[in-house]
């Protein structure tokens, strides 16, 4: 599967902005998608996911209440709605998936606490910049 991350950009603190990852070579259905981070000198860190195939959701305890993962299994794109950001959301976020066929790999990959292991198809970056 091949993913095209978008939708970064420039946002007051407060602000709201939404990130879409699109889908092509396969459907999402057999899939964990996770969305990360990387802000310059900082490690990447997983940010939230969802398993297509249930609609399960997760969050890392820095996204918790202020963004909301979903999916849409029409388009074959999962969505990162992102209310309320602060200048330490600043990032470059990244779509991510993993293939979760195998039970109990759903899981693993997202537990209840954000995205977790080795994802393995990636897209590109989105820059989102929150600065007054």
């Amino acid at each position: 599967v091949q993913l095209q991350a978008s939708g970064g950009g420039l946002v007051q603190p407060g602000g709201s902005l939404r990130l879409s990852c699109a889908a092509s070579g396969d459907t999402l259905e057999s899939y964990a998608i996770g969305w990360f981070r990387q802000a310059p000198g900082k490690e990447r860190e997983g940010v939230a996911c969802i398993t297509v195939s249930d609609g399960f959701t997760a969050y890392a305890d820095s996204a918790k209440g202020r963004f909301t993962i979903s999916r849409d299994n029409v388009g074959n794109t999962v969505y990162l709605q992102m209310d309320s950001l602060k200048p330490e959301d600043a990032a470059v976020y990244y779509c991510a998936a993993v293939s979760v066929r195998v039970p109990g790999l759903a899981r693993f990959y997202c537990p209840a606490n954000g995205p977790s292991g080795r994802y393995r198809n990636w897209g590109q970056g989105t820059l989102v910049t929150v600065s007054s």
